[in-house]
């Protein structure tokens, strides 16, 4: 399935290009995306065109956002190249770990960026994004799959700087999931999902998660050792070479055959 959540915070399933309300379903679940009952006679339910609905975050309040950094090999080869953040030694996942993002900075594609911060470099990272459907703690890489609701790409948008990752990664808007949540079982291959953005028309990022360092099984391992994932927390996997300054007034278009297409406009922060 594809659960989406749209306009005031209805919950709907998209199929093709029509978005089928089922917000009553799940009236009063924490975390309505996890919570989509079996379903039939769809059809007889309100129906939108998804071009007329707002996407909101699939996930409307995670517990934790959490972040892998480099974790394609070019992509560590351009930021050395770069030097984008200074006073940042660019390791590998086992030397630097993980990271995580304020929950307040979580947006959907409908909502946009608001770029503060204008007279710094600040990048769009497109992601895969792993979704917890299970409580997960110590859990093998072998199992870690069976913990996992779905998949969503995701944008952590960066300023560059000196600061910790955390910092320059948690302003308001600069996390955005979307456009929809994809069940698990709708992507067998989480290891092997083509994932895109183009920048007002521009590709920029075109990768697959085949060229994951770490998988994201291996991720979920690595994780669930040091603390407990909870259904509802996002994980990005890390963004592939192609990063690319942004600016209030572009139109950033993430897509991927697996997990659907979002389209995220940036403005000026007032």
């Amino acid at each position: 399935m594809k659960i989406c959540r749209f306009d005031d915070g209805r919950v709907g399933i998209v199929r093709g290009e029509t978005v089928y309300d089922i917000t009553e379903e799940v009236a009063g679940a924490a975390e309505p995306a996890l919570a989509v009952p079996e379903i039939r006679g769809l059809e007889k339910r309100k129906a939108v065109p998804l071009a007329r609905a707002k996407l909101l975050s699939p996930i409307r309040s995670p517990g934790k956002i959490l972040a892998a950094p480099v974790n394609y090999k070019a992509h560590i080869a351009e930021m050395q190249k770069n030097n984008v953040s200074p006073g940042h030694n660019i390791w590998d996942i086992e030397k630097a770990g993980l990271f995580l993002k304020a929950s307040s900075s979580l947006v959907g594609p409908s909502q946009g960026i608001a770029q503060r911060f204008l007279e710094r470099r600040t990048d769009h990272e497109v992601e895969l994004v792993v979704v917890m459907g299970r409580t997960a703690s110590r859990v093998s890489r072998e199992n870690a799959l069976t913990y996992v609701a779905g998949y969503c790409l995701g944008l952590d948008v960066t300023v560059r700087g000196s600061e910790d990752r955390s910092f320059r990664k948690s302003i308001d808007t600069y996390t955005v999931l979307g456009p929809w949540l994809t069940t698990a079982d709708e992507v067998p291959e989480p290891e092997n999902v083509r994932i895109r953005l183009e920048q007002n028309g521009e590709l920029r990022q075109d990768a697959s998660t085949s060229d994951l360092l770490w998988d994201v099984a291996r991720l979920i391992e690595f994780a669930t050792s040091f603390y407990t994932l909870h259904p509802g927390d996002v994980f990005f996997t890390g963004t592939p070479q192609g990063v690319s300054p942004i600016r209030p007034g572009d139109r950033l278009r993430a897509s991927s055959d697996a997990l659907g297409t979002m389209v995220v406009e940036v403005r000026r922060a007032s």
